[in-house]
């Protein structure tokens, strides 16, 4: 099984998105307003940074606006050239985004929570390029949509591996003590972390090494 690709996720400067690439990272993740959770910066400064990140890393554009029109200005303001939907949206707004950003990936995240997370995964994959499991809760009050640092039940993340046919990354609370139980149970295409490689919110150079030298 070839090594899975990683996003380092919660990107806040270009000195970091330099840093997490110099180790391996094949995608950055970028984060717009948020009602909650770590790393939101301006559309101005993830624009700064997309500018600066070479051909060949994606730019993952992490978003909780739900509507078409507010997601298509983001991407055009940004020029990240990937959409990370972390809410859910009506299949409508896939139709839109294919059409009028036709070179843009779209990557819907999944909040597993339980076994209705695997029919969720199921009905979305058709419209989108890939899939993101994470461990939020959409359902609060104050919604989590991702940043928790913690681990949902690889169980039913392996089951949505198993039964989509599109890429899918794993998130939640993986570091370099977990990545490898989490690789060889999981077998996602995938791995996402904010986290897992910072300290005091700030990204961590040794931690940094020590996930990709634990793949």
């Amino acid at each position: 099984m070839p090594k899975p690709k990683v996003k380092i996720c919660c990107i806040s400067s270009v000195d970091e998105a330099k840093l997490a690439i110099k180790y391996g990272a094949t995608a950055l993740g970028l984060v717009s307003a948020m009602p909650s959770g770590p790393g939101p910066i301006s559309e101005e400064l993830i624009a700064e940074i997309v500018s600066h990140i070479p051909d060949g890393i994606a730019s993952f554009l992490l978003t909780s606006k739900q509507d078409a029109d507010s997601i298509i200005a983001q991407q055009r303001k940004t020029k990240a050239n990937t959409l990370q939907l972390v809410d859910s949206v009506s299949f409508d707004v896939y139709a839109t985004l294919r059409k009028e950003l036709p070179n843009i990936s779209i990557v819907q995240v999944i909040h597993v929570i339980d076994e209705s997370s695997i029919d969720e995964a199921e009905s979305i994959a058709p419209f989108v390029d890939m899939i993101l499991l994470d461990s939020g809760n959409p359902k609060l009050a104050i919604k989590e949509l991702g940043g928790t640092g913690r681990r949902h039940d690889w169980k039913l993340s392996r089951k949505i591996v198993e039964s989509v046919n599109v890429p899918v990354f794993l998130a939640g609370g993986l570091n370099a003590g977990n990545v490898k139980e989490a690789v060889e149970y999981v077998q996602p295409y995938g791995l996402d972390l904010c986290s897992g490689v910072r300290t005091n919110g700030k990204l961590d150079e040794r931690k940094l090494k020590l996930f990709f030298d634990s793949l």
